[in-house]
């Protein structure tokens, strides 16, 4: 794979994971959405979804880490960092632009939600009983872009975030998914996307299951600058631990991934 394969397969399968990935979110949150309060399971399998049509969409352009703990796990495993950069710069671009478009697709529901008199009072109300000392006032969509933790305890977070890490990519470097075809072949974009589906639905609860920097940071980023009525912050003090934990994990399982099955 040429350096261009590499950057161009990463920015396009991350930006449709995200694209279908936030799009899910959006489609169950905001008011006017016809999937509105469609629920856990939905979103769950949305993302599932997701990470299949992207992982076979650009597979045969770079592999489809579309996740920097991915790319970090395998590069471990194969003791080979000269493509990591370009991995995880494609990575993060395609979460922008994937962010990006799912505004556009959801532009009308983001205006009519945010400016909705309930969902203003109801922010209002937030803000006047929150602490700003101990909990940041993120705006009521935030979710749609990035993840944030249901209880503030940040070593139960980032501990979270690892172990759910440790799975995706000890399940990746097993299935062979990366590993030219000697794995799972064909079904291995399945069983993957099957498995971030049962991430989600057994370790999401805690903190909506990041497990990839470049889908909380691109689209975090992309949160702060668009220009989104009533948005409230975009919780950086809490930023970095979806970035940190699952870099963890990914070397972690690479860890165990060299110990246990080579």
């Amino acid at each position: 794979m040429s350096s261009s394969d590499i950057f161009i397969g990463e920015t396009i399968g991350t930006a449709v994971l995200i694209l279908l990935g936030a799009g899910v979110v959006a489609a169950v949150v905001l008011k006017r959405s016809k999937a509105q309060n469609a629920g856990w399971l939905a979103i769950t399998f949305g993302w599932g979804f997701a990470v299949m049509t992207a992982v076979y969409m650009t597979g045969t352009l770079s592999g489809a880490h579309l996740n920097p703990a991915v790319t970090v796990g395998i590069a471990i495993k194969d003791s080979d960092w000269s493509n990591v950069p370009v991995y995880v710069a494609g990575q993060l671009l395609g979460a922008m632009i994937g962010a990006a478009l799912a505004w556009v697709a959801y532009y009308g529901q983001f205006q009519a939600h945010l400016t909705d008199p309930e969902i203003v009072a109801a922010k209002s109300e937030h803000a006047g009983m929150v602490d700003q000392k101990t909990e940041p006032n993120a705006g009521p969509v935030l979710g749609v872009f990035s993840t944030g933790p249901e209880i503030r305890n940040v070593w139960q977070n980032l501990a979270t975030e690892i172990i759910g890490t440790v799975v995706l990519v000890l399940a990746v470097l097993a299935f062979g998914l990366n590993d030219e075809g000697k794995g799972l072949g064909t079904l291995g974009g399945l069983i993957v996307a099957l498995t971030v589906v049962s991430i989600g639905l057994s370790l999401g609860g805690p903190t909506g299951y990041a497990i990839n920097p470049a889908r909380d940071l691109g689209p975090r980023i992309v949160h702060a600058l668009l220009p989104l009525p009533n948005k409230g912050g975009s919780d950086w003090g809490y930023a970095w631990i979806p970035v940190v934990g699952p870099l963890i994990g990914g070397a972690l399982a690479a860890g165990i991934y060299n110990l246990a099955f080579v």
